[in-house]
């Protein structure tokens, strides 16, 4: 069965695919990005249809991992070399590094120029046509499995 993706939940997905490995952006951080909606609508998308993205690199402000995703996330961040540090006291659980990890959207790698910085709609024309997105719903992380990676 296939499903239109809704053009909030595209340009959501969008940024998230731009985030690159190793660095993170909380869910307040992709709305302001976008310049519409919140954290709990950036959520709300993820929880539906964050399975086509790297989910694990779109956080909670307070960088604890997803609730009931941890193991998943962790290994992704360790395979990811993302930053991590240990929540103080007994037990201390891991968290991510947010000042070292938490990415502004300063393009990275063969793109890298210092101080350019990609805007919401160069993001958008970076991702070439949108669409093609195929209802899977295995419940979160995410909800639909892409049928084309976006390049």
């Amino acid at each position: 069965m296939s499903e239109e993706l809704p053009a909030y939940a595209e340009r959501v997905l969008e940024v998230v695919e731009r985030i690159p490995p190793g660095r993170v952006m909380t869910y307040g951080d992709v709305a302001e990005w976008l310049g519409e909606g919140g954290p709990r609508q950036v959520g709300r998308v993820m929880a539906l249809y964050g399975g086509a993205v790297p989910w694990w690199r779109v956080v909670r402000a307070d960088g604890l991992p997803l609730p009931g995703h941890e193991p998943r996330a962790l290994e992704h961040y360790r395979a990811e070399s993302t930053p991590l540090r240990l929540t103080p006291g007994v037990g201390g659980e891991p968290r991510l590094d947010m000042r070292r990890a938490r990415w502004d959207g300063t393009r990275t790698g063969r793109h890298a120029r210092r101080g350019s910085h990609l805007t919401a709609s160069a993001m958008r024309g970076l991702s070439g046509r949108s669409g093609d997105r195929t209802n899977a719903r295995p419940g979160y992380p995410g909800g639909l499995r892409c049928a084309r990676r976006l390049p």
